[in-house]
Parts: C-alpha cells; structure tokens; sequence
C-alpha cells in the first residue's frame, strides 16, 4: 500500500455562516490553524465578536501524520456540540482546521437529539463555505557542500523539482530543501551517495 503523503486542510477563514433552529442561532466559522496558539487566538477573536453569545462550541484538528485534536461542549450537555463538530472535520477529512460554533439561545429548549444536529449542520455550513485544498505532506533536509559540488547539485535539483527553501552561499554551501513524503527515501539516497554531499533530515 502507498504511504498517505497528502492531507486536506483550509486555506483562509470561512465566510461566517448560520444555521437556525426554533429562535435560537448558530454562527459557523472554520478556520486554517497550525498550532494551539492560533486556536486561542482565533477563539478569543470570536469572544470579542460575539460577548453575548450564551456558547462558543469548537472542535479542532492538528497534524498531518499524527493527530492531535479536542471537542469543547462549552457548557452545553456533554457530547451535544463538540464531538458533533469534530465528526464533521473527520467526515470532510480535513486537519489543522478550527471550527466553531457560537450559539444565541432563542428561548426554547432544543433537547440533547436536536443539539447534535444543530451543532452538525453549522458545522457544515462552515466547512462548505470553506475553500479547501489538498497539500503535501513534506520532509526537510539539510545538504551541505563545497562549491566546487554546486553545478552537481543543481543538475539533481532541477531534474527533479527540488524545492529550495533556504540557501547559505559561502565557501561551504547549504541548502535546505523540501521534498514530497513518497519521494523522500530516494532523494535522500542520491545525494548521500554524492561525493562530498551531506544531508540531513531536519
């Protein structure tokens, strides 16, 4: 079986959607996080939006090989909000998404059955106003070498679409370089059989 060296992610914050049930609204927002700092940020952004609001429920995602995530029911009964949103990031399998539900309480009581739904539906909305896309899962190395070995190296990294992400020029040389998962092994072994060609996994 090939290894998985793609993932599904979003790129910029969704437009803000909602979704009603008996009076009461759910603000849907879904947005690209890479780290538990931008979580907290976006989350207290939305506090600052919505004050009034009686719940800000959210599910998120992180990581492209190993998962990290969390579903917050933010006061509402256990299980009714953030682990229906999160069944949506898992349906729509995307990672390293933020979604969160803001609700406004319209007076009537929706039941634990109807909170799932409502907490699911917005989370839809969301994701389906969300442009998402299909990313690979990279792997960065590090080649150090003298400059008499440039004109080789380049020669590789041309042929096969080398990304170069950082580049050091002096006496001794040094690229950092970034290279799709499935291709990784083998670009790893052309230049460790280079003469005079370091390179190491960062």
């Amino acid at each position: 079986m090939e290894e998985k060296d793609t993932f599904k992610t979003i790129v910029k914050p969704s437009e803000e959607t909602l979704f009603k049930d008996r009076n009461s609204k759910f603000f849907g927002y879904a947005f690209p996080v890479k780290t538990e700092e931008d979580i907290k940020q976006s989350l207290e952004e939305l506090k600052k939006k919505h004050p009034n609001a009686g719940h800000h429920c959210y599910a998120w995602q992180l990581g492209t090989e190993k998962f990290r995530f969390r579903a917050n029911d933010d006061g509402e009964p256990s299980n009714s909000a953030g682990q229906p949103i999160y069944g949506q990031i898992q349906a729509f399998d995307i990672t390293n998404v933020l979604i969160v539900s803001v609700r406004y309480f319209g007076g009537t009581k929706l039941g634990v059955g109807g909170l799932i739904n409502a907490y699911r539906s917005s989370a839809k909305l969301a994701l389906q106003a969300s442009e998402i896309v299909e990313k690979t899962i990279d792997v960065h190395y590090k080649l150090t070498f003298g400059y008499d070995m440039m004109n080789k190296v380049q020669q590789i990294i041309k042929k096969n679409q080398i990304e170069i992400v950082n580049q050091k020029l002096e006496l001794e040389c040094e690229y950092i370089i970034s290279v799709r998962k499935s291709y990784a092994k083998t670009t790893f072994d052309v230049f460790n059989n280079l003469f005079k060609v370091i390179i190491n996994e960062l």
